[in-house]
């Protein structure tokens, strides 16, 4: 080898040193508000059950009703297949993989309602529901029977019902600490939220209440309900929900649309009240913008269209449902809502069949990515991100296997998170663009 050639420069260590320490207050905060993914599961739905309702058998009885509307309306691959427009090639597994899913976790993530789902009654009465619903998870979490993910939605931060929110918060998380503590897969949602100042107030009340247990501080996180026109722009023309987030001091895991109430807000007539209403694509944009890079994640909304009544009535609902879900998934909201057992199936069926037909392009292009392979697609780090994400939540969700994703990409699952949720150290010195 022959001697290397000394290279010149003109500036002397001392700018680059400069520079640096100019930007040090930058670089600590792009790393406080931008820390990434965190890696976790995200349920590919939110189940929203009321606080009356909701019973030890609430989760299996969504899945056997679902069961039986296909039993009903979709016997076999090839009729489910022809209502929602599956191919050939995904019918069988997409169909096969729903009523496996149905049989063994129906639901991913479920909501106890105390705000829309439970109408006024005797504060007495409320008491009794919260504390009840405590005692179910923490039951349910022991026993093995809870969805992954479950928590309640209380009432919001307004001033007309905000001592009752506060309250029902504290018996619920209180009876959690009584019957064995916080589960790993807890979850609060706080909805209608307005103003970033109601973020922080949520915000003190969580404190509080780890203080008071001696729980670590920041152990209780929350979603943000995203229902009114005020939470996506401000009266000075700024993004209210980027607030919201910053308000939350990293406490915040999810920003929800809430499809009616938002749509009411700004005027949309009922009729026409819908997730894929451009009122709806506007907020959900915002949303997604304020939330990129900060580890919070954005759902989508529901469908009040039930799959109820004779056959030809439940096909309707089914595409509709079906058709919305796939929407969502192409525009990254990887979350919804179901609001009946029956849009379990077309849940699935939607999640499966995006997973799926992609499975085989995305695994070679992450393959020839980790390989250094030519091929017709020029990969970088971002991409290889992108592609290593689907099949990971394709995995999650049971969309596909193990064992096929690693052969078809020579990736272990380890492998691929670390593709999937990359430090930002790396993915800077690779070249992220």
């Amino acid at each position: 080898m022959g001697q290397q050639e000394k290279v010149a420069t003109s500036l002397a260590g001392a700018v680059s040193e400069g520079i640096s320490a100019s930007l040090a207050a930058v670089d600590a905060e792009l790393a406080r508000r931008y820390p990434g993914d965190p890696g976790t599961r995200q349920p590919i739905h939110t189940v929203y059950v009321p606080g009356d309702i909701f019973d030890a058998g609430t989760i299996r009885s969504w899945g056997d009703e679902a069961l039986a509307a296909l039993d009903e309306h979709a016997p076999d691959a090839a009729t489910l297949a022809r209502v929602l427009g599956l191919s050939e090639e995904l019918a069988e597994p997409v169909y096969t993989r729903v009523r496996a899913k149905l049989e063994r976790e129906p639901i991913e993530d479920l909501r106890i309602d105390f705000e829309d789902g439970l109408g006024p009654r005797p504060e007495a009465e409320e008491d009794e529901i919260a504390a009840r619903a405590a005692r179910l998870v923490s039951e349910a979490y022991a026993d093995g029977t809870a969805a992954p993910y479950m928590g309640i939605r209380m009432k919001c931060m307004e001033a007309a019902v905000r001592e009752r929110g506060i309250r029902t918060t504290d018996i619920f998380l209180t009876g959690l600490m009584e019957h064995g503590g916080l589960p790993e897969g807890l979850v609060l949602t706080l909805p209608k939220v307005t103003y970033a100042e109601q973020v922080s107030a949520f915000v003190r009340l969580l404190e509080a209440f780890e203080k008071t247990h001696g729980l670590p501080c920041g152990r209780l996180g929350f979603e943000i309900q995203i229902e009114t026109s005020q939470a996506i722009l401000a009266a000075d023309g700024t993004a209210t929900v980027a607030r919201m987030i910053d308000a939350a001091e990293g406490r915040a895991t999810g920003l929800h649309y809430g499809t009616f109430d938002y749509s009411a807000c700004v005027g949309v007539s009922a009729a026409y009240q819908s997730s894929d209403h451009p009122a709806a694509d506007h907020a959900k944009a915002v949303m997604q913008v304020a939330a990129a890079g900060t580890g919070v994640r954005v759902s989508d909304g529901s469908t009040n269209v039930l799959p109820v009544g004779p056959t030809p009535k439940v096909h309707e609902a089914w595409k509709l449902h079906y058709g919305l879900t796939r929407r969502a998934l192409a525009r990254a909201y990887y979350q919804g809502w179901d609001m009946h057992p029956g849009h379990l199936p077309t849940r699935y069926a939607a999640v499966f069949a995006f997973y799926r037909e992609g499975l085989e392009q995305a695994a070679s292009r992450l393959k020839a990515y980790a390989a250094k392979i030519s091929g017709d697609v020029m990969d970088e780090p971002a991409t290889a991100k992108a592609l290593s994400s689907y099949l990971v939540r394709g995995l999650d969700c049971g969309a596909v296997d193990n064992e096929e994703v690693t052969r078809l990409t020579g990736l272990t699952r380890a492998e691929m998170d670390a593709f999937a949720v990359p430090r930002r150290s790396a993915t800077l010195s690779a070249g992220t663009k």
